[in-house]
C-alpha cells in the first residue's frame, strides 16, 4: 500500500469517540473512515442506476442451477 503523510486538524472528541469504536489507533481509524467514505461513494453511484438497468431472472432457476 501507498501512504501519503497528511497533516490535519481534526476534531479531538471527533478523533477519540472514532477511536474508541475502532479499537484502533489514529491512522487505523482514518484509514477505516476513508474506506467507509469510499464505500459510501460507490453505494450512491449503484443507487442512481435503480431502475435504469432491465434483469430478466428466473429466481427458481437460479436457485435450482448446480453449486460448485
Amino acid at each position: 500500500m501507498d501512504a501519503k503523510r497528511v497533516t490535519a486538524n481534526l476534531p479531538a472528541a471527533l478523533l477519540q469517540d472514532a477511536m474508541a469504536v475502532t479499537g484502533e489507533g489514529i491512522t487505523e481509524t482514518l484509514v477505516e473512515g476513508l474506506k467507509l467514505v469510499r464505500r459510501s461513494g460507490a453505494f450512491k453511484k449503484a443507487m442512481l442506476l435503480q431502475g435504469k438497468i432491465q434483469l430478466d431472472v428466473d429466481l427458481e432457476e437460479s436457485r435450482e442451477r448446480r453449486r460448485r
